[in-house]
């Protein structure tokens, strides 16, 4: 059987319009970095624009998995590969987004504890995937011809199973308001 290998959102190549129009944001931020705060402030503002967009931009066109004997995940760096008798489940997570949208990603949880989403095994609107139900029927397949039954393990739920990072953000957002309200009303 051969390796089934999964691309992150980097496969949809940058059209010359966007990168166009990056560029001249880029120009714009230059030129007025330079009328502001001259030549070193403008090298400093746009080379730390373009290390701040370029590494995320950098890792999404890098992002890739690969399905074979070993398991495979790619982002910056090396990787990192994870051999069948480690993976003790693979399901798909599913997060509510803005507006009724919904996001699904297939998600490893190892012998370790540790879950792992998997790049380019994916499904959003932004980066729909039409074969999203599909490819993840073929890595579980794969995962159970590679394991015994008794090496697959389904998690039990934890804390953040039960809050999104959206609900968490929420929560930290009103604790903060909150202890600035009522903190200089407890100090005195």
């Amino acid at each position: 059987m051969d390796e089934l290998s999964f691309r992150g959102p980097g496969q949809v190549r940058v059209s010359r319009t966007h990168f166009a129009w990056a560029a001249v944001g880029v120009l714009v931020e230059a030129i007025g970095a330079y009328v502001q705060l001259g030549a070193v402030g403008m090298c400093w503002l746009v080379g730390a624009t373009v290390v701040f967009l370029g590494l995320p931009i950098l890792s999404w066109l890098r992002s890739r998995c690969t399905v074979g004997v070993v398991f495979i995940c790619w982002g910056l760096g090396r990787g990192r590969t994870y051999p069948w008798r480690e993976i003790r489940w693979i399901d798909v997570r599913e997060t509510k987004g803005n507006a009724g949208s919904t996001a699904l990603a297939v998600r490893i949880f190892t012998t370790s504890g540790r879950r792992r989403s998997l790049p380019g095994l994916q499904h959003n609107a932004v980066y729909p995937s039409p074969s999203f139900h599909a490819d993840y029927a073929r890595v579980v397949r794969w995962w159970e011809r590679s394991t015994e039954v008794e090496a697959r393990v389904r998690p039990t739920k934890q804390a953040r199973d039960w809050f999104s990072p959206a609900v968490v953000g929420v929560l930290l957002t009103i604790s903060l308001i909150a202890f600035l309200i009522a903190g200089p009303a407890l100090r005195g």
